[in-house]
């Protein structure tokens, strides 16, 4: 069965717990046999919840209350049709498995599936390093949560703070994920708070480092907390410096100019959030690139707050916000997508998008749709998925399943098992309570 399924001195610097033990640690839980060698996820994370109706299952002959509020768009796929705002991806869906019997299971606002009841409420990244280990042979963090902070944007996501991103769970605080530019428990001190200008010239983050270094190079003797830093240093910067990229992997990814950002009305209370993820969203999948390419096992991409469009003080209508959300989500998975292939990568990373919830079959009075738990949108693409095209089927008003149900615990399934031998890894008596559960999921199958 193939499952798919502040700025700190030198010496405030070095006294950060969870440094020491990314150099002490090592692998955590179970041996490191269980883990599949390069493997690795991308869990790109559409915050606010879009819509399954305007991206990737747009109902066109539905009543004109329920289908689409947006033209739609052939796919590579026969029969099957995106939102217009997707011509990328949809030349591509035959790389693309499009879950459309996915069901989030409640339409809260939360970091579902990242962070859920069915994770132990563990974020799934720190669920990895417990038995994978805390940190690559390069010293890179194995778990990484990047956000529009991490290139340079001003303002936090305004519902899911570090103090939930970083949420363990039953396992070690110290499989935390590291939040660059945020506050994560995970060497909370070292903040890589660079501008998206400091990221591209390398004048914070590596000039810090290189002196550093120099400092470690001229005295004798390394503690715990010296060779965690060096092993730190031996990796971030080069992972986290764009500027590594050719001009042409560069413009590849750039979302920047997609969208006039002046067209944005500042009536909308998030249309800050609007313009970063113009902004930000491809240099975060070109970094998500870089990271799991000098090995970390799992990176989340969390798009800025601009999913949730109820059209109300807050949100734009569907039909006004679309154009904004879209086409930068399609640039930027199109390149990720295609990137990984011309890397030989595709089959070692596993990438999954999707948002906490999905929307309300019926358009509301004000032209947004409500938040619905009942259905949403899901793809995956990479690592275990070697076909495109649909899985499982929606109703014609986009309410609910019509064939079995994608739950969460079948998404865990798959990603646990594209990362993990789990065969192998059923086989310990000591993994605990959590993970034995969450290796019993059962992924997709296709």
């Amino acid at each position: 069965m193939l499952r798919i399924g502040p700025k700190s001195s030198r010496r405030g610097f070095l006294q950060v717990a969870s440094a020491g033990m990314l150099a002490g640690a090592g692998r955590l839980g179970a041996e490191s046999v269980a883990t599949k060698s390069g493997h690795s996820v991308i869990f790109v994370f559409c915050h606010g919840g879009p819509s399954q109706f305007e991206t990737f299952d747009p109902k066109p002959t539905a009543p004109s209350d329920i289908k689409t509020v947006v033209g739609t768009i052939p796919t590579t796929i026969p029969g099957q049709r995106f939102g217009e705002h997707f011509p990328l991806l949809a030349n591509r869906s035959n790389r693309i498995l499009n879950v459309r019997s996915y069901i989030p299971g409640d339409a809260n606002h939360d970091l579902k599936p990242l962070v859920c009841k069915d994770s132990g409420m563990a974020n799934l990244g720190s669920i990895y390093a417990s038995v994978s280990g805390i940190q690559t042979g390069d010293g890179l963090p194995a778990n990484v949560f990047l956000h529009p902070e991490s290139v340079g944007e001003k303002r936090a996501n305004p519902f899911m703070g570090p103090e939930l991103v970083g949420v363990t769970g039953s396992f070690p605080k110290s499989t935390t994920p590291f939040v660059p530019g945020g506050a994560g428990n995970l060497l909370k001190d070292m903040k890589l708070k660079l501008s998206a200008d400091q990221i591209m010239e390398r004048r914070v983050l590596l000039t810090a480092m290189d002196k550093l270094k120099q400092q470690l190079d001229a005295e004798s003797g390394e503690g715990i907390r010296e060779r965690a830093l060096r092993l730190l240093l031996g990796g971030v910067g080069d992972a986290f410096n764009l500027k590594g990229e050719s001009t042409k992997v560069l413009a590849r990814y750039d979302t920047l100019g997609l969208v006039n950002e002046s067209s944005i009305p500042t009536k909308w209370n998030n249309h800050n959030f609007y313009k970063e993820h113009v902004r930000s969203l491809g240099k975060l999948m070109l970094m998500a690139r870089r990271l799991v390419e000098r090995g970390t096992g799992f990176v989340a991409v969390n798009t800025a707050f601009v999913w949730d469009n109820h059209s109300d003080v807050n949100n734009a209508p569907m039909k006004d916000a679309m154009p904004w959300l879209a086409p930068v989500l399609d640039k930027a998975l199109s390149a990720l997508l295609d990137d990984l292939f011309e890397r030989g990568l595709t089959e070692k990373v596993l990438v999954v998008v999707c948002g906490e919830i999905g929307r309300t079959p019926k358009v509301n009075t004000q032209g947004g749709r409500d938040h619905w738990g009942n259905l949403g949108p899901l793809l995956m693409a990479g690592g275990p998925i070697t076909t495109g095209g649909s899985y499982g089927q929606s109703s014609r008003d986009g309410a609910h399943p019509t064939t079995l149900p994608v739950t969460i615990p079948n998404v865990l399934g798959t990603i646990f098992n594209h990362l993990w031998d789990l065969p192998k890894l059923r086989l310990r008596s000591d993994l605990g309570r959590d993970i034995s559960r969450i290796i019993s999921y059962e992924g997709l199958n296709t």
